[in-house]
Protein backbone atom coordinates (compact mmCIF):
# COMPACT_ATOMS: atom_id res chain seq x y z
CA UNK A 1 0.00 0.00 0.00
CA UNK A 2 1.07 3.80 -0.78
CA UNK A 3 0.26 6.86 1.01
CA UNK A 4 1.25 9.98 -0.54
CA UNK A 5 1.52 12.46 1.96
CA UNK A 6 0.01 16.21 1.38
CA UNK A 7 2.36 19.15 0.89
CA UNK A 8 2.94 21.47 3.63
CA UNK A 9 1.52 19.14 6.19
CA UNK A 10 2.01 19.45 9.62
CA UNK A 11 4.63 17.40 11.53
CA UNK A 12 2.27 16.13 14.57
CA UNK A 13 -0.31 15.00 11.53
CA UNK A 14 2.84 12.98 9.99
CA UNK A 15 4.07 11.54 13.10
CA UNK A 16 0.23 10.51 14.37
CA UNK A 17 -0.33 8.57 10.72
CA UNK A 18 2.77 6.35 11.08
CA UNK A 19 2.24 5.75 14.55
CA UNK A 20 -0.73 4.61 13.33
CA UNK A 21 0.38 2.41 10.77
CA UNK A 22 3.54 1.06 13.21
CA UNK A 23 0.76 0.06 15.72
CA UNK A 24 -1.04 -1.53 13.64
CA UNK A 25 1.42 -3.90 12.37
CA UNK A 26 2.89 -2.49 9.79
CA UNK A 27 7.01 -1.55 8.54
CA UNK A 28 7.10 1.89 7.08
CA UNK A 29 9.53 2.92 4.05
CA UNK A 30 9.66 6.51 3.37
CA UNK A 31 10.82 8.34 0.59
CA UNK A 32 10.74 12.19 -0.36
CA UNK A 33 9.34 12.60 -3.90
CA UNK A 34 10.17 15.37 -6.24
CA UNK A 35 6.70 16.60 -4.57
CA UNK A 36 5.54 15.17 -1.94
CA UNK A 37 6.69 12.84 0.64
CA UNK A 38 6.03 9.08 -0.20
CA UNK A 39 5.12 6.14 2.48
CA UNK A 40 5.93 2.19 1.48
CA UNK A 41 3.22 0.05 3.94
CA UNK A 42 4.82 -3.19 4.53
CA UNK A 43 2.75 -6.19 5.07
CA UNK A 44 -0.14 -8.51 4.75
CA UNK A 45 -3.26 -5.17 4.09
CA UNK A 46 -5.25 -7.92 2.77
CA UNK A 47 -7.69 -6.99 5.92
CA UNK A 48 -7.09 -3.41 6.67
CA UNK A 49 -9.05 -0.80 5.21
CA UNK A 50 -7.48 1.80 3.71
CA UNK A 51 -10.00 4.38 3.79
CA UNK A 52 -9.63 4.72 7.39
CA UNK A 53 -5.96 6.82 6.62
CA UNK A 54 -8.56 9.57 5.13
CA UNK A 55 -9.17 10.47 9.00
CA UNK A 56 -5.28 11.77 8.86
CA UNK A 57 -5.20 15.52 7.82
CA UNK A 58 -1.77 14.95 6.24
CA UNK A 59 -3.09 12.27 3.41
CA UNK A 60 -3.55 13.16 0.20
CA UNK A 61 -4.35 9.65 -1.82
CA UNK A 62 -4.21 6.20 -0.77
CA UNK A 63 -3.04 3.75 -3.60
CA UNK A 64 -3.63 0.08 -2.82
CA UNK A 65 -1.32 -3.13 -4.36
CA UNK A 66 -2.34 -6.10 -2.51
CA UNK A 67 -5.86 -6.86 -3.85
CA UNK A 68 -8.04 -7.34 0.22
CA UNK A 69 -9.69 -10.62 -1.26
CA UNK A 70 -6.48 -13.09 0.15
CA UNK A 71 -8.62 -16.34 -0.03
CA UNK A 72 -9.91 -16.07 -3.93
CA UNK A 73 -7.15 -14.11 -5.32
CA UNK A 74 -5.10 -16.29 -7.93
CA UNK A 75 -1.83 -17.75 -6.65
CA UNK A 76 1.02 -19.88 -8.06
CA UNK A 77 -0.40 -22.39 -5.72
CA UNK A 78 -3.92 -22.23 -7.50
CA UNK A 79 -5.44 -23.38 -10.48
CA UNK A 80 -7.47 -20.81 -12.13
CA UNK A 81 -9.97 -22.83 -14.17
CA UNK A 82 -10.39 -26.48 -13.84
CA UNK A 83 -13.28 -27.57 -10.71
CA UNK A 84 -14.00 -31.20 -9.83
CA UNK A 85 -17.65 -31.99 -8.90
CA UNK A 86 -19.16 -35.35 -8.23
CA UNK A 87 -15.43 -36.61 -9.47
CA UNK A 88 -15.99 -34.86 -13.12
CA UNK A 89 -13.83 -32.19 -14.06
CA UNK A 90 -14.67 -28.82 -15.47
CA UNK A 91 -13.45 -26.16 -17.50
CA UNK A 92 -13.59 -24.18 -20.73
CA UNK A 93 -13.36 -27.23 -22.60
CA UNK A 94 -15.59 -29.35 -21.07
CA UNK A 95 -17.68 -26.73 -19.75
CA UNK A 96 -20.76 -27.20 -16.82
CA UNK A 97 -23.97 -26.51 -18.49
CA UNK A 98 -26.92 -26.42 -15.73
CA UNK A 99 -30.18 -26.09 -17.08
CA UNK A 100 -34.15 -25.93 -16.45
CA UNK A 101 -36.90 -23.71 -15.29
CA UNK A 102 -37.02 -20.75 -13.31
CA UNK A 103 -39.51 -22.09 -10.80
CA UNK A 104 -40.36 -25.59 -9.86
CA UNK A 105 -44.18 -25.53 -10.77
CA UNK A 106 -44.97 -29.66 -10.65
CA UNK A 107 -43.55 -33.30 -10.51
CA UNK A 108 -44.80 -33.27 -13.96
CA UNK A 109 -43.23 -30.25 -15.54
CA UNK A 110 -39.90 -30.51 -13.75
CA UNK A 111 -39.53 -34.37 -14.73
CA UNK A 112 -40.37 -33.35 -18.21
CA UNK A 113 -37.34 -31.19 -18.50
CA UNK A 114 -34.87 -32.86 -16.58
CA UNK A 115 -35.39 -36.13 -18.73
CA UNK A 116 -35.17 -33.21 -21.98
CA UNK A 117 -31.71 -31.91 -20.73
CA UNK A 118 -30.32 -34.77 -19.73
CA UNK A 119 -30.69 -36.34 -22.86
CA UNK A 120 -28.91 -33.04 -24.31
CA UNK A 121 -25.95 -33.40 -22.18
CA UNK A 122 -26.60 -31.01 -19.18
CA UNK A 123 -24.79 -31.75 -15.97
CA UNK A 124 -27.25 -30.00 -13.78
CA UNK A 125 -30.74 -29.28 -13.03
CA UNK A 126 -31.48 -26.00 -11.89
CA UNK A 127 -35.06 -24.66 -10.46
CA UNK A 128 -36.88 -22.24 -8.04
CA UNK A 129 -38.26 -23.45 -4.92
CA UNK A 130 -38.30 -19.66 -3.20
CA UNK A 131 -38.31 -17.07 -5.37
CA UNK A 132 -37.49 -13.05 -4.77
CA UNK A 133 -39.62 -11.88 -7.24
CA UNK A 134 -39.84 -7.82 -7.62
CA UNK A 135 -43.34 -7.88 -7.33
CA UNK A 136 -44.86 -9.40 -4.41
CA UNK A 137 -48.25 -10.62 -6.19
CA UNK A 138 -45.87 -13.11 -8.75
CA UNK A 139 -45.83 -16.29 -8.05
CA UNK A 140 -43.04 -16.85 -5.08
CA UNK A 141 -42.53 -20.89 -5.73
CA UNK A 142 -43.78 -24.16 -4.02
CA UNK A 143 -40.78 -23.40 -0.71
CA UNK A 144 -39.56 -26.96 0.76
CA UNK A 145 -42.46 -29.08 -1.75
CA UNK A 146 -40.79 -27.49 -4.73
CA UNK A 147 -37.07 -28.13 -3.55
CA UNK A 148 -38.08 -32.03 -2.44
CA UNK A 149 -39.84 -32.26 -6.23
CA UNK A 150 -36.61 -30.60 -7.68
CA UNK A 151 -34.35 -33.04 -5.56
CA UNK A 152 -36.14 -36.35 -6.34
CA UNK A 153 -35.97 -35.41 -9.97
CA UNK A 154 -31.98 -34.49 -10.52
CA UNK A 155 -31.09 -37.87 -8.45
CA UNK A 156 -33.71 -39.91 -10.74
CA UNK A 157 -31.66 -38.75 -14.02
CA UNK A 158 -28.27 -38.37 -12.48
CA UNK A 159 -28.25 -34.62 -12.30
CA UNK A 160 -26.72 -32.14 -9.87
CA UNK A 161 -29.59 -29.65 -8.63
CA UNK A 162 -29.31 -26.55 -8.08
CA UNK A 163 -31.80 -23.96 -6.24
CA UNK A 164 -31.50 -20.72 -4.69
CA UNK A 165 -31.35 -20.16 -1.05
CA UNK A 166 -32.61 -16.75 0.08
CA UNK A 167 -32.40 -16.91 3.78
CA UNK A 168 -30.19 -18.48 6.40
CA UNK A 169 -32.92 -20.42 8.35
CA UNK A 170 -33.24 -22.65 5.67
CA UNK A 171 -29.83 -23.94 5.08
CA UNK A 172 -30.25 -27.33 6.91
CA UNK A 173 -33.18 -28.42 4.76
CA UNK A 174 -30.89 -27.03 1.49
CA UNK A 175 -27.76 -28.93 2.60
CA UNK A 176 -30.10 -32.09 3.02
CA UNK A 177 -31.42 -31.41 -0.84
CA UNK A 178 -29.48 -29.84 -2.99
CA UNK A 179 -26.06 -30.52 -4.72
CA UNK A 180 -24.97 -26.62 -5.65
CA UNK A 181 -26.80 -23.71 -3.32
CA UNK A 182 -26.98 -20.70 -5.53
CA UNK A 183 -26.62 -17.34 -4.23
CA UNK A 184 -28.82 -14.93 -6.00
CA UNK A 185 -28.07 -11.39 -7.39
CA UNK A 186 -30.21 -9.70 -4.81
CA UNK A 187 -28.19 -11.48 -1.65
CA UNK A 188 -25.16 -11.53 -3.84
CA UNK A 189 -24.12 -8.66 -0.45
CA UNK A 190 -26.30 -10.86 2.61
CA UNK A 191 -23.31 -11.26 5.03
CA UNK A 192 -24.99 -12.88 7.04
CA UNK A 193 -26.16 -15.63 4.68
CA UNK A 194 -22.71 -15.69 3.24
CA UNK A 195 -20.88 -16.45 5.86
CA UNK A 196 -23.70 -18.98 6.62
CA UNK A 197 -22.87 -20.56 3.52
CA UNK A 198 -19.12 -20.46 4.36
CA UNK A 199 -19.48 -23.04 7.24
CA UNK A 200 -21.02 -25.37 4.82
CA UNK A 201 -19.40 -28.30 2.61
CA UNK A 202 -22.21 -27.65 -0.13
CA UNK A 203 -20.81 -26.13 -3.10
CA UNK A 204 -22.19 -22.57 -3.45
CA UNK A 205 -22.91 -21.01 -7.04
CA UNK A 206 -22.36 -17.16 -6.63
CA UNK A 207 -24.08 -14.85 -8.76
CA UNK A 208 -22.93 -11.39 -9.32
CA UNK A 209 -25.31 -8.43 -8.47
CA UNK A 210 -26.69 -6.54 -10.95
CA UNK A 211 -24.61 -3.16 -9.66
CA UNK A 212 -21.94 -4.49 -8.20
CA UNK A 213 -18.22 -4.46 -9.62
CA UNK A 214 -15.98 -7.29 -10.05
CA UNK A 215 -14.22 -6.79 -6.99
CA UNK A 216 -17.62 -6.67 -4.44
CA UNK A 217 -18.27 -9.51 -6.12
CA UNK A 218 -15.15 -11.12 -5.50
CA UNK A 219 -15.17 -9.74 -1.65
CA UNK A 220 -18.18 -11.46 -1.52
CA UNK A 221 -16.93 -14.82 -2.27
CA UNK A 222 -14.27 -13.86 0.05
CA UNK A 223 -16.88 -13.93 2.95
CA UNK A 224 -17.64 -17.48 1.69
CA UNK A 225 -14.15 -19.01 1.56
CA UNK A 226 -13.01 -17.28 4.39
CA UNK A 227 -15.54 -18.54 6.48
CA UNK A 228 -13.82 -22.39 5.43
CA UNK A 229 -16.01 -23.70 2.69
CA UNK A 230 -13.45 -23.61 -0.04
CA UNK A 231 -16.12 -24.74 -3.43
CA UNK A 232 -17.13 -21.50 -4.98
CA UNK A 233 -18.21 -20.73 -8.24
CA UNK A 234 -18.97 -17.52 -9.90
CA UNK A 235 -21.86 -16.71 -11.94
CA UNK A 236 -21.83 -13.36 -14.71
CA UNK A 237 -25.65 -12.73 -14.83
CA UNK A 238 -25.58 -9.36 -16.12
CA UNK A 239 -25.49 -5.78 -14.86
CA UNK A 240 -27.88 -3.63 -15.00
CA UNK A 241 -26.84 0.02 -18.04
CA UNK A 242 -28.91 2.66 -19.62
CA UNK A 243 -29.56 -0.35 -22.45
CA UNK A 244 -32.89 -0.96 -22.15
CA UNK A 245 -33.46 -3.55 -25.16
CA UNK A 246 -32.15 -6.21 -22.84
CA UNK A 247 -33.34 -7.22 -19.50
CA UNK A 248 -29.47 -6.28 -18.09
CA UNK A 249 -26.43 -5.93 -20.00
CA UNK A 250 -24.07 -9.28 -20.12
CA UNK A 251 -20.46 -8.16 -19.12
CA UNK A 252 -18.65 -10.72 -20.78
CA UNK A 253 -15.76 -8.53 -19.68
CA UNK A 254 -16.04 -9.35 -15.95
CA UNK A 255 -15.17 -13.21 -16.90
CA UNK A 256 -11.68 -12.33 -18.13
CA UNK A 257 -11.43 -9.95 -15.35
CA UNK A 258 -12.45 -12.15 -12.70
CA UNK A 259 -10.27 -15.00 -14.25
CA UNK A 260 -7.64 -12.90 -14.24
CA UNK A 261 -7.52 -12.06 -10.30
CA UNK A 262 -9.05 -15.20 -9.35
CA UNK A 263 -8.36 -18.92 -9.19
CA UNK A 264 -12.33 -19.55 -8.62
CA UNK A 265 -14.93 -21.14 -11.87
CA UNK A 266 -16.86 -18.47 -13.32
CA UNK A 267 -20.09 -19.20 -15.23
CA UNK A 268 -22.50 -17.21 -17.13
CA UNK A 269 -26.19 -16.81 -17.43
CA UNK A 270 -27.33 -15.50 -20.41
CA UNK A 271 -30.73 -16.38 -19.67
CA UNK A 272 -31.26 -13.75 -17.27
CA UNK A 273 -29.17 -10.84 -18.98
CA UNK A 274 -30.93 -11.80 -22.18
CA UNK A 275 -34.31 -11.33 -21.05
CA UNK A 276 -35.59 -12.90 -24.43
CA UNK A 277 -35.34 -16.31 -25.44
CA UNK A 278 -33.68 -15.02 -29.05
CA UNK A 279 -30.88 -13.61 -27.16
CA UNK A 280 -29.67 -16.39 -25.40
CA UNK A 281 -27.90 -18.68 -27.42
CA UNK A 282 -25.77 -16.31 -29.18
CA UNK A 283 -24.75 -14.92 -25.45
CA UNK A 284 -24.49 -18.47 -24.52
CA UNK A 285 -21.58 -18.86 -27.39
CA UNK A 286 -20.04 -15.89 -27.20
CA UNK A 287 -19.75 -16.33 -23.19
CA UNK A 288 -18.41 -19.68 -24.10
CA UNK A 289 -16.07 -18.17 -26.46
CA UNK A 290 -14.60 -16.07 -24.00
CA UNK A 291 -13.72 -18.88 -21.59
CA UNK A 292 -16.25 -19.30 -19.35
CA UNK A 293 -16.28 -22.45 -17.48
CA UNK A 294 -19.92 -23.29 -17.90
CA UNK A 295 -23.41 -22.03 -18.19
CA UNK A 296 -26.56 -21.79 -16.73
CA UNK A 297 -29.66 -21.69 -18.99
CA UNK A 298 -33.53 -21.54 -18.29
CA UNK A 299 -35.35 -24.45 -19.94
CA UNK A 300 -39.29 -24.93 -20.04
CA UNK A 301 -41.52 -27.47 -21.68
CA UNK A 302 -44.37 -24.64 -22.72
CA UNK A 303 -42.30 -21.21 -22.11
CA UNK A 304 -45.95 -19.78 -22.61
CA UNK A 305 -47.08 -20.96 -19.81
CA UNK A 306 -44.15 -20.51 -17.26
CA UNK A 307 -44.91 -19.02 -13.51
CA UNK A 308 -41.78 -17.12 -13.80
CA UNK A 309 -39.21 -16.22 -16.77
CA UNK A 310 -41.08 -17.67 -19.88
CA UNK A 311 -40.08 -15.09 -22.43
CA UNK A 312 -36.27 -15.76 -21.71
CA UNK A 313 -36.62 -19.73 -21.10
CA UNK A 314 -35.51 -22.09 -24.08
CA UNK A 315 -37.80 -24.48 -26.04
CA UNK A 316 -36.60 -27.97 -25.78
CA UNK A 317 -36.14 -27.96 -29.96
CA UNK A 318 -34.00 -24.21 -29.31
CA UNK A 319 -31.99 -26.21 -26.19
CA UNK A 320 -31.03 -29.13 -28.28
CA UNK A 321 -30.21 -26.71 -31.02
CA UNK A 322 -27.92 -25.00 -29.04
CA UNK A 323 -26.30 -28.01 -27.18
CA UNK A 324 -25.39 -29.49 -30.47
CA UNK A 325 -23.65 -26.09 -31.23
CA UNK A 326 -22.02 -25.64 -28.12
CA UNK A 327 -20.27 -29.34 -28.82
CA UNK A 328 -18.51 -28.18 -32.22
CA UNK A 329 -17.64 -24.35 -30.58
CA UNK A 330 -16.10 -25.79 -27.90
CA UNK A 331 -14.06 -28.64 -30.08
CA UNK A 332 -12.97 -25.80 -31.89
CA UNK A 333 -11.63 -23.80 -28.75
Amino acid sequence: MIVLVKPGYLENDLKALKSHLVHTGFAIQETQGASQIVLYILGDTTRFDEKTLYAFACVDSVIRVQKPFKESQKNNAQAPRDFMLNNVTYHKKHPLIIAGPCSVESAVQIDAIAHHVKQCGAHGLRGGAYKPRTSPYNFQGLGEKGLKMLSETAKKYDLLSVSEITNKDDLPLFESLIDIIQVGARNMQNYDLLKALGKSRKTILLKRGFVNTVDEWLMSAEYILSNGNRSVILCERGIRTFEPSTRHTLDLSSVLVAKKLSHLPVIVDPSHAAGTFEFVAPLAKAALAVGADGLMIEVHDAPERALSDGNQSLTFKNFSHLMATIKTLVNAL
